[in-house]
């Protein structure tokens, strides 16, 4: 008997598996740091947890810390270009990213981001990925206003613009976590966006 036709082309098939297999192992280290603690996991013991060979493992992460950094950064660093690049043209940069943000902030905020965040601020070498990622959103970023504002002239200003949004989007995520998810992160974000128009 002929199957109908799913329309789902094999690459997406095979994609959303390996999607589904990189969340699986994600989540199982997660629990594991937060079970034994950070340091006392090893890379066989969440590939053994997530049923998968050591050799598995390093074909979707490199290392323990990709497992803290794909929860802390969730889908944000992807999601970030492409939602900008759909924001209006006649938005000032600046806005055009808080809009962005906005759009992006739930992905910060689910409880095995905060949880990975926690682990990632209490280690000194893992404090220091957690800013090569926020250097990382910046050039993303930027690359993103380079492609909606081609005028090469605009670059100068428009990297500024990348590195002082990405900083408020940095202060806006402190001040969220020092206020324990009393507000949510949107409206830490308004805050930060509103103080830079301020000044």
């Amino acid at each position: 008997m002929t199957m109908p036709n799913s329309g789902k082309a094999p690459s997406d098939l095979r994609e959303r598996k390996r999607q589904l297999t990189l969340d699986r192992i994600a989540e199982t280290g997660l629990n594991l740091f937060v079970e034994n603690g950070y340091e006392a996991t090893t890379l066989d013991a969440i590939a053994a947890a997530s049923g998968i060979s050591r050799r598995t493992f390093f074909s979707y992460l490199k290392s323990k810390e990709d497992v803290l950094m794909a929860h802390e950064s969730g889908k944000f660093p992807l999601a970030l270009g492409p939602t900008f690049l759909k924001q209006s043209p006649d938005l000032a940069p600046i806005e055009a990213a808080r809009k962005t943000f906005l759009s992006l902030a739930s992905t910060y905020e689910t409880k095995e981001s905060i949880v990975a965040d926690r682990i990632l601020r209490s280690i000194d070498t893992l404090r220091l990925r957690k800013e090569a990622l926020l250097v990382q959103m910046e050039e993303l970023l930027a690359e993103a206003m380079y492609e909606k504002w081609s005028d090469k002239r605009r670059r100068p200003t428009l990297r500024l613009a990348a590195m002082v949004a990405i900083g408020a989007l940095r202060i806006a995520k402190e001040n969220w976590r020092q206020d324990e998810a009393a507000h949510p992160l949107t409206y830490h974000i308004n805050k930060a966006f509103d103080l830079l128009n301020r000044m």
